[in-house]
Parts: C-alpha cells; structure tokens; sequence
C-alpha cells in the first residue's frame, strides 16, 4: 500500500486560478481605507460648502437669526461633528431658472479634492473649467471650498519664473489660464466679487499685464488676465473702481492698448472706459495733467493705428473713452488742441456708417472739443 500523499500534492491550476480569483475579489484592507477617506473627503467638502454657501445667502437675504460673518478668506469651514455628513445635507435653491446646481453635483467635489489635493491638478482645472457654463453658483462653491483659492493662487506664481526672461511654453500657458478662467468665474460673481477684492486676488495678475512678449502663451495670459479685470468692472461696481484706482490698473492697460494684440487692445481700453465712465475714475485720470495726456497719447496712438487698419470694435471705445474726458472742464480744454485729425475730417465715416450709436457719440465728441 502506498501511503496517502493528497496533502502533500500540488494543487491543479485551476484549482490556484479559483483561489487567486476569490483573493483578488475581496477588497484588501488598505485600499478600503483610502476609499473610505476620499469618500469621507468628498462628504465633509460637501458639507462645508454647503453650510458655508447657505450662510452667505441668509446673509444676502438679511436673515438676523443666522447671518454670521463670512471669511474672507473663503477657506472656512463649518460643520457640525455630531451631525453625520450625508449628501442629502447639501441642499440649495434654483436661481436665474436653472436647475442644475454645482452645490449638488459630486462630480464638481471630487475634481475640487483633486485640485486641492492632487495628484490630477491640472485635469481637475480643465474639467472645472468646463463647468462654468452649466452652473451659476460654481464661484459660491470655488470660494467656499478650503484650498481652492490658495491651489488656484499656487498655479499663478508657479508661472513667475518663466516671465523674465520669457520662457513660457504653451503647455504651461493654457494650464495657468484654466486656473485663471476660474478667478474669473469668482470675479464676476455678485456675492464673491467683494471678498476677492479684499483678499488682494487681482494683483497676482499683474505680472502678467507686465510682459512684454509677443509670443502667443505670453498673448494668452495676458488675455485671460484682463479678462479678470473685465469681469470685474464689467457691472460698475463702485467698490471695484476704488479697488482698481489703488493699483497700477490703467497704466498697465495703457501699455497693452499701445502694442498688444487687437483683442488685447480691446478688453484693456475696455477696462478703461469702465474706469472713466465711474465719477471717481474720471476724477482720478484728469487730476493731474501728467494722468490726462498718459490716457490722451495712448489714445491718439490708437486712433492712428486704426487710420491705417480700422476695426469698428476698437474705434467705438476710443470715442467713448474720448467723449467721456470730454465731460471733464479741464479735459474738454485740452482736447481742442489734442483731438486727432483723424476724428474730425470724416476719416472713419466708412467704419461707422452702420454704427448710429459710434457715429452720434463722434459728432458730439467733435461739437464739445470745437465750441
């Protein structure tokens, strides 16, 4: 008789295939504990945002019982920890007649953790990105979230070194403005506008309104950094002209008006024109004599670029800009010596004959300037 040696034989392939197949099915341990933390991760977000987004509209609404002081540095969060957090506490009205609402999609927290927390930022910028045009509270949700903001502001200066001497690639370029597209998403939003003036945001973009270059990135950053500042004047917001008078706002617009691309050009005698439009922007320009011919040379410079290469977007803000110094005594002076020719001999009649509007400001341009 042989003995038995059924324990001591190998065990058939498929017997080990069966075996690793169960083994590979259970969930190990530590990847239960990640998953658990990136879940518990996305409910506290959640959470936080919520309470923190509903606060700010009670605040809004002027409700005493529960109005508090809101951060300004939009990273606080408040949260009960007695209170289990489930998705059902995030909860938010419609406004503006849309449904959908970045405060109840966990999509926009799980790419929010991956901005924060890494390691897919730049993916995270792209997709939130995206999100802009579906949801009107994402600037609530962004502002709320701890870590977006200084994420947001680490992408920014992670750019600094390659401005001078440049040496920016368009990579880097096109990530640097997806994050730049979200301070404008924050910027321009009614109820985060006030708390980003006060945090100083906008003046970490002014290196790039700085840069000389005329290499495409370098036209890229600064388009989307104006588009910023354009965000910001765009509703003339009184407290954002004060803001703007504090920095270095106009003569960085006046160097792109000289040299820059036409879209550039644009938005920055854009931001111009709101400034004046405000009393306290004009006041501010015609204060000095120095100010009003910094503003009327880029002007007329602009006007003789457009003789040789009109473009009717371009020359409507130059009028306006043009007109609306001519509300100043002082200015209205100044400028019957300094208005271009090119305004007053019929130069751009072409360019204007289906633009009423540009054509009537224009004729009362040249009537307060030659009476």
């Amino acid at each position: 008789m042989y003995p038995r040696l059924d324990g001591l034989m190998p065990q058939r392939p498929f017997q080990q295939q069966q075996q690793q197949q169960q083994q590979q099915s259970q969930p190990q341990p530590q990847q239960q504990q990640q998953t658990g933390l990136l879940l518990s991760q996305q409910l506290q977000a959640a959470a936080a945002v919520a309470a923190a987004v509903n606060q700010q509209q009670q605040q809004k609404q002027g409700d005493p019982k529960n109005a508090n002081t809101a951060s300004v540095s939009g990273s606080s969060r408040t949260s009960n920890s007695n209170t289990p957090l489930t998705p059902t506490a995030i909860t938010a009205q419609p406004t503006n007649g849309h449904e959908g609402k970045a405060l109840n999609d966990e999509k926009v927290y799980s790419w929010i953790i991956e901005l924060a927390y890494g390691p897919n930022k730049e993916q995270a910028l792209l997709e939130l990105g995206k999100k802009r045009e579906y949801y009107d509270d994402l600037a609530l949700v962004l502002w709320n979230s701890f870590g977006v903001m200084t994420s947001l502001l680490e992408e920014i200066i992670a750019v600094y070194p390659y401005l001078s001497p440049p040496n920016l690639t368009t990579p880097a370029s096109n990530r640097v403005c997806n994050a730049l597209a979200l301070l404008q998403c924050v910027a321009s939003h009614p109820d985060t506008r006030t708390a980003f003036l006060n945090a100083q945001i906008p003046l970490f973009l002014y290196p790039f309104l700085n840069t000389n270059s005329q290499q495409r990135p370098f036209e890229y950053l600064r388009l989307t950094s104006l588009g910023v500042i354009g965000a910001l004047v765009k509703n003339d917001t009184p407290e954002v002209i004060q803001f703007l008078l504090t920095t270095e706002i106009i003569p960085l617009c006046l160097k792109i008006m000289e040299s820059s691309s036409e879209l550039s050009k644009t938005v920055a005698i854009f931001i111009v024109q709101k400034i004046l439009m405000d009393e306290s922007g004009l006041a501010y320009v015609c204060q000095t004599y120095d100010r009003f011919e910094a503003v009327s040379n880029v002007l007329k410079l602009m006007i003789d670029q457009l003789a040789a290469n009109p473009t009717a977007r371009l020359l409507r803000h130059v009028i306006r800009c043009y007109l609306r110094l001519a509300d100043n005594p002082d200015a209205r002076v100044a400028l019957k010596e300094r208005l271009p020719q090119a305004l007053k001999d019929g130069t751009f009649d072409a360019v204007l004959a289906e633009d009423a509007a540009s054509k009537s400001n224009l004729s009362q341009l040249v009537y307060a300037t030659t009476n």
